[in-house]
């Protein structure tokens, strides 16, 4: 018992938790006025419980008996309460837990003989002389020092663990605190590695153009010049809707077909309710740049880019498939984009996100994208 009731301070303690100093003074106060309330509250039920018992034999009544019985409660509490707090230091060997007990001990025959000294008449002869009364009076301070204590380290007892549970409350948010922190820095990280990933699959398919002296790489240039004016202070975002991340699409399809125009060609079906939904910033711009890498370059007739998002059932689903060249050697290569997407993904949703990476008959792939459907951004 000394060794859990050694942090006996625990009353005083529980205030003092890492998070408890950051509540509202205001939650601190109503959680002490239902500490004392709940500590009042079982003192009189024993109270009432002590005094049923005595009520047979007490000549004064069931009235005078409560009363009695009550005081010593009221005043057990207060002993309790008082050396719970004061005084603030005390010797190291004597821990608070037992200066509680024994105070609560103590205020039973000092609390129950002022009760009668109060309480005997003017003229009467002092209570001691009295057989009934001397005999009420040794009844109730027996039952006091015997029952006291008990109470007072039970009281400690459930402190103790009320203590222990608002510790491991406090440790399990600043330990939930420290993953959201490392899992927000994973995504930093992450979307730091999708934008420079973009821009030089971007830069090397305009190198391709001067490598091989077109006349529509200035063009080619112009254009990108301005999409990436747009395009690139949103490259750090973590979210944004699907209508915000299908103009960026467009506008790098369109630069994509500018590039080569006999060889890709692109479609676009879209529902006006995903519209609103918030994505992962460059989610379906990753899909749509691998269908271009990784299908249309490669073919040499080139093909077909369908792009079709729809909401259904509290998910928002992205299908971007394509006509060209399908996987090498039938091998799925997802690549630094769809790599990076994927674990940005299981990051920002758990499980309640899927990518899904098929092959199509008779050529090409299709690549799903599933997700929860959010109006409110990240």
């Amino acid at each position: 018992m000394s060794a859990a009731l050694e942090s006996g301070e625990v009353g005083s303690r529980i205030a003092t938790l890492p998070d408890a100093r950051r509540w509202p003074s205001r939650v601190r106060a109503r959680q002490l006025l239902v500490r004392y309330t709940r500590r009042l509250g079982v003192a009189l039920l024993l109270a009432l419980g002590v005094a049923l018992m005595l009520r047979s034999e007490w000549t004064q009544g069931f009235g005078s008996v409560l009363g009695r019985t009550a005081t010593l409660a009221l005043a057990g509490v207060l002993a309790f309460s008082i050396s719970e707090q004061w005084p603030r230091r005390l010797p190291r060997w004597l821990p608070r837990w037992v200066l509680q007990v024994v105070a609560t001990g103590a205020a039973m025959p000092s609390t129950t003989l002022v009760v009668y000294i109060l309480s005997t008449e003017a003229g009467a002869p002092p209570f001691w002389q009295d057989r009934d009364r001397m005999e009420g009076f040794m009844t109730l301070t027996f039952l006091g020092i015997l029952l006291a204590p008990w109470m007072a380290l039970g009281a400690l007892v459930r402190a103790r663990e009320s203590f222990a549970r608002d510790q491991a409350l406090a440790f399990e948010l600043e330990r939930s605190h420290l993953e959201r922190e490392a899992v927000e820095a994973r995504l930093r990280l992450l979307e730091a590695q999708v934008a420079p990933h973009f821009l030089f699959n971007t830069l090397a398919n305009i190198q391709a153009l001067v490598d091989a002296g077109s006349p529509r790489a200035s063009a080619v240039l112009r254009s990108l010049v301005v999409y990436l004016r747009a395009a690139v202070p949103e490259l750090g975002a973590p979210a944004r809707t699907v209508a915000r991340e299908l103009d960026l699409v467009r506008a790098y399809l369109e630069l994509m077909q500018m590039r080569m125009p006999d060889r890709l060609r692109f479609e676009l079906s879209v529902e006006e309710a995903a519209l609103v939904v918030h994505c992962p910033s460059t989610a379906l711009l990753t899909l749509v740049e691998n269908a271009v890498r990784h299908g249309i370059d490669p073919a040499e007739e080139g093909g077909l880019i369908s792009i079709q998002i729809e909401r259904k059932d509290g998910l928002c689903l992205m299908r971007v498939s394509d006509t060209g060249a399908g996987f090498k050697d039938g091998v799925l290569n997802l690549g630094t984009g769809l790599s990076t997407l994927s674990e940005r993904l299981r990051l920002m949703f758990g499980e309640n996100a899927l990518l899904r990476i098929t092959a199509r008959e008779p050529r090409g792939v299709c690549a799903e994208l599933q997700i929860p459907v959010n109006e409110e951004a990240k």
